[in-house]
């Protein structure tokens, strides 16, 4: 039996125009909810549970639900592009899951096509390590700077992703969220431990209080499978 909000969600969706549209009425109606600290749990030791709710989210699983509702034609639907999205190959277990977001995003090109490119673009190279029980992965994926932000402004459009890499060396992504374009101002929708919460806020401002190596953007789109 699936919560009645998950339906109620994906029949909202499905009446709400564009992919685009969609992300928007989705990330806007889980404004609020508050920030859960690794709610997925689990750990190489531990059989792995596929874990969604609308209750509270991190990061990552507030982006995972917003796209899943989005793109879903069905309650089931939805519960499964979640397991697609969160697990190399849809298979449920600690090794599979897409911990990194550079291979979250490589994983997923069935539903992102990745923006960061062209001449603004630069390239990182990173050993990734922090995920005990997990061998250390070499990621090279590129970035645009913080700097060149006001040239590729032009690039976003509403529903698009934002990955922000951290300045550590054996990570590539310490947060990320949803972006909205309003006229000429952009917001960030994102569920943040410092907030508590999902909330909105222009996207300047998150990028004027971190320290960060760039920015990445993907843009969702619907295969249906």
């Amino acid at each position: 039996m699936f919560p009645v909000e998950v339906k109620v969600l994906v029949d909202a969706a499905k009446r709400g125009g564009t992919l685009s549209d969609r992300i928007d009425l989705i990330s806007s109606a889980l404004l609020g909810r508050p920030y859960v600290e690794n709610p997925l749990g689990g750990g190489p030791d531990e059989k792995e549970k596929l874990t969604v709710s609308l209750h509270g989210f991190d990061c990552v699983t507030y982006l995972e639900t917003v796209l899943g509702l989005a793109a879903a034609r069905s309650p089931r639907d939805f519960i499964s592009t979640i397991r697609r999205m969160r697990y190399r190959n849809g298979r449920v277990n600690w090794a599979s899951r897409n911990h990194y977001m550079t291979g979250w995003a490589r994983s997923n090109g069935w539903i992102v096509s990745d923006l960061t490119r062209g001449a603004y673009a630069i390239e990182k190279n990173r050993l990734l390590s922090v995920v005990p029980g997990i061998k250390p992965v070499n990621a090279k994926f590129r970035v645009f700077p913080k700097r060149a932000f006001a040239q590729v402004k032009k690039l976003i459009e509403t529903g698009d992703i934002i990955l922000f890499a951290t300045t550590k060396t054996n990570l590539d992504v310490f947060h990320t969220g949803l972006l909205l374009k309003r006229d000429d101002e952009i917001l960030i929708r994102h569920a943040t431990r410092r907030a508590g919460l999902v909330i909105e806020q222009p996207l300047h401002s998150f990028l004027s209080e971190h320290r960060m190596s760039g920015f990445m953007l993907l843009r969702p789109a619907i295969i249906h499978r």
